[in-house]
């Protein structure tokens, strides 16, 4: 790879020099970045890494209107993300561990550069060739630990189905209980290798790959990507990412839409990787309007032209990152997806309480697995069932409730999900305080007059989950594995 060999250049000032006292950039990294920038530009980025990273959040729009006052961790002050309706810049780092409304699902911290993903979503996803009453189907594939996959679901219409997917059992974990806290019911999470998804031909939509990368972007944020970090560990990632994007092409559907993105600087899993999808997989580079005052960079490869966007944080309010996006041209090979059996369909169950749980519950079937019940979405089944024949499903729809003995115990993710019924329990708010007692998992002392049974905990007008009122104390039904643990 030329981009790699750099012999004949070398670090031409002593405050290049200085830098690595400061933050231990490797040499290798900064000649590499020098022969792409040029040496001015690169001067300024590696000062710019020097600098404290920003912190950002973004707000879930189906939680902020519950909320007594803005979902923001006081007391800092924040700006709005330029390119993210819902994204914030906050002044300082507050504790958000403390924060009752973060694990309540009103917003999530992520780093304001990939907020990006709103442009992508709100330019583009009208142009998609939907036919007629068609569910549109989307698909992060990388989504671990889920601030993509949870903005994405906000973008997304609320009629369709977004398949969240972690290969990774330990993340896919995380990735269940972030999606679970932002609460929408039109989500499946899945574990899934790449190549798995070959058996779901002309499946999706929209295809989100944010590919395991080198993580340059992330060096002053991350100390591990700047230990990891080699020329050869680039060019590993460069041939893997293109893998995993050749892997998922045939499920994307002719005229879908697949966004790349990165959190690294180089052109080789940048520029290089969108070059090649578009030679090899049949692919052409999509333009997006971005305003000039948002200071982002174009393609970096001479004699280069197809568009893409990328974020540095000497000129943008961020981390390094790089998103491009392709729409699919070539023909899928004659092959279709095996409709859904008859005696493979997903025996619907009659839901056991007396008062509805959900709103709209005509909109949702009900399954029962072992002892547990979900509720998935009537217009999403067909699709569904497809994905539980040929990948590990990890969640569909929203938990429901366990059934215990005579009992169906509610789940948390029915606290936290959007379509729980406002109405199916009494509600007992929470202070600050009660409320962190509550998510360490603490006995809690309620009213005296508070009712027996199933009770919804609230912070601030905003559900936290269920406690079980016995008369002389509250059992705490918070998860366990989910509780604050400082």
């Amino acid at each position: 790879m030329l981009l790699y060999h750099f012999s004949f250049l070398s670090l031409s000032t002593l405050e290049m020099s200085l830098f690595l006292a400061t933050m231990p950039l490797p040499p290798a990294f900064l000649l590499a970045t020098q022969s792409f920038l040029g040496e001015e530009a690169a001067r300024r980025l590696f000062s710019a890494m020097q600098e404290p990273a920003t912190v950002s959040i973004r707000l879930n729009p189906a939680k902020t209107g519950l909320c007594a006052q803005a979902p923001t961790p006081a007391p800092c002050a924040c700006t709005r993300v330029p390119w993210c309706t819902s994204g914030y810049y906050l002044q300082e780092r507050p504790r958000f561990t403390f924060d009752p409304l973060l694990h309540a699902g009103c917003y999530y911290v992520q780093e304001a550069s990939s907020m990006f993903l709103e442009q992508v979503v709100t330019q583009l996803l009208e142009h998609l060739p939907l036919a007629p009453e068609e569910v549109p189907a989307a698909l992060d594939l990388c989504a671990a630990p889920g601030g993509k996959s949870t903005h994405l679901r906000s973008l997304l219409p609320d009629e369709s189905l977004l398949v969240a997917n972690e290969v990774i059992r330990s993340r896919a974990h995380i990735l269940c209980e972030n999606l679970t806290k932002w609460g929408h019911p039109g989500t499946v999470i899945t574990r899934n290798d790449p190549a798995d998804f070959g058996a779901l031909p002309s499946c999706f939509d929209l295809i989100l790959t944010d590919v395991p990368c080198s993580g340059e972007g992330m060096f002053r944020k991350e100390p591990a990507a700047l230990e990891a970090w080699s020329t050869q560990n680039v060019l590993l990632c460069q041939q893997r990412q293109r893998r995993i994007v050749a892997d998922v092409w045939p499920s994307l559907k002719p005229g879908g839409l697949l966004i790349y993105s990165t959190c690294t600087y180089n052109t080789a899993e940048n520029e290089e990787n969108i070059r090649w999808i578009c030679r090899e997989l049949g692919a052409e580079a999509v333009a997006l309007e971005v305003p000039d005052e948002w200071h982002l960079t174009g393609n970096l490869l001479s004699g280069e032209s197809f568009p893409v966007y990328r974020f540095f944080p000497h000129l943008t309010r961020g981390e390094g990152f790089f998103l491009a996006v392709v729409r699919r041209h070539s023909p899928i090979p004659a092959q279709s997806a095996t409709p859904p059996s008859a005696s493979r369909r997903t025996k619907e169950q009659s839901h056991p309480m007396s008062r509805p749980w959900l709103q709209q519950p005509a909109e949702y079937e009900w399954v029962l697995r072992g002892t547990r019940y979900t509720a998935r979405l009537r217009r999403h089944r067909a699709l569904t069932e497809q994905l539980e024949r040929s990948l590990h499903v990890l969640q569909a729809g929203v938990e429901v409730g366990e059934v215990k003995g005579k009992d169906l115990v509610p789940s948390h993710a029915l606290a936290m999900s959007s379509a729980l019924c406002p109405d199916a329990f009494e509600h007992i708010p929470l202070d600050g305080a009660q409320a962190t007692a509550y998510l360490r998992r603490e006995a809690l002392v309620l009213p005296p007059d508070a009712p027996s049974g199933y009770l919804l905990v609230t912070h601030q007008g905003v559900p936290l989950g269920f406690v079980k009122n016995i008369g002389n104390r509250a059992n705490n039904l918070y998860p366990s594995e989910w509780r604050i643990r400082m």
